[in-house]
């Protein structure tokens, strides 16, 4: 009887293994369009809570989708472009931490409530390198949508959103030009110092 439901045992364990990685080979496998709605379906629902969640209840709902759906650490050497080549790996990881935190302050900031708006899938198209492009729009009752393009790219078996393009303003070329803008003219310690600064006025908008 104990080999018997030892057997049984062994049994439930490696089917409830083999379910759970099917799982989370499944959630890994999730395709670009996904990763777009399901960080969109999350930033709707903080927004329907926004004013009671206030900024900092807002910063902490959002930290986690943004940084799932999101190359945080490959954008932030993206928008300083070569002059990351100088930096040493404590200033990368310092930019790649202050970067992460006013990339999440940003949306706490600027999707602080809710009236009605809602995100509609409209294409994705495939780009020469390997990456895939999500269009959609954000419907705004009683005023114009917004357009949204999302460039993803593969990071491991996952899609990450490396930049937003939204009405045919590229976020990721603004920050690019004004980040190495301020490292090339004032260095490394100004542009953390602005980014912070930046930060610290959200939170009290």
């Amino acid at each position: 009887m104990v080999l018997k439901n030892l057997k049984l045992a062994v049994v439930f364990l490696v089917c409830g293994f083999l379910a759970g990685n099917a799982v989370a080979e499944e959630e890994a496998a999730a395709t670009a369009k996904q990763v777009v709605e399901k960080f969109q379906s999350e930033l709707i629902a903080v927004m329907k809570d926004g004013k009671k969640l206030g900024y900092a209840g807002r910063y902490e709902k959002l930290y986690g989708p943004v940084s799932n759906s999101h190359d945080l650490p490959k954008i932030a050497r993206i928008v300083v472009g070569k002059e990351s080549e100088k930096l040493s790996e404590e200033q990368q990881e310092k930019l790649v931490d202050a970067f992460s935190r006013f990339s999440v302050a940003s949306y706490a900031h600027n999707f602080k409530d809710y009236s009605g708006e809602s995100f509609v899938y409209d294409s994705e198209e495939e780009t020469a390198r390997g990456g895939v492009v999500v269009h959609s729009h954000l419907l705004i009752p009683d005023d114009k949508p917004v357009k949204f393009d999302y460039m993803l790219k593969e990071k491991g078996n996952s899609w990450r959103i490396i930049n937003i393009i939204a009405n045919g303003v590229s976020d990721l070329a603004l920050k690019r030009s004004e980040y190495t803008s301020i490292l090339q003219r004032d260095g490394f310690d100004a542009l953390i110092v602005k980014i912070n600064e930046k930060i610290d006025n959200y939170s009290k908008q």
